[in-house]
């Protein structure tokens, strides 16, 4: 298990976890959204490539349309 920080609360995750595959537990990877990983953009392309370790800091912002 690791011990992550997911849009500011602290949650436990299984280990070797892509944000892909964080995304699509919580139903999101279908979603206009931007991902911040220690501070750094995401992007979309690597989000099966990187792996969320022990203590990382997730942020997830949604694209809310209007006008």
């Amino acid at each position: 298990m690791a011990k992550i920080q997911l849009n500011g609360k602290k949650i436990l995750i299984k280990s070797n976890l892509t944000i892909f595959q964080l995304l699509k537990k919580y139903k999101l990877h279908n979603k206009k959204i931007a991902i911040e990983h220690n501070g750094s953009i995401v992007s979309k392309t690597n989000y099966k490539k990187k792996y969320i370790k022990n203590l990382d800091k997730i942020e997830i912002v949604h694209f809310i349309g209007g006008g």
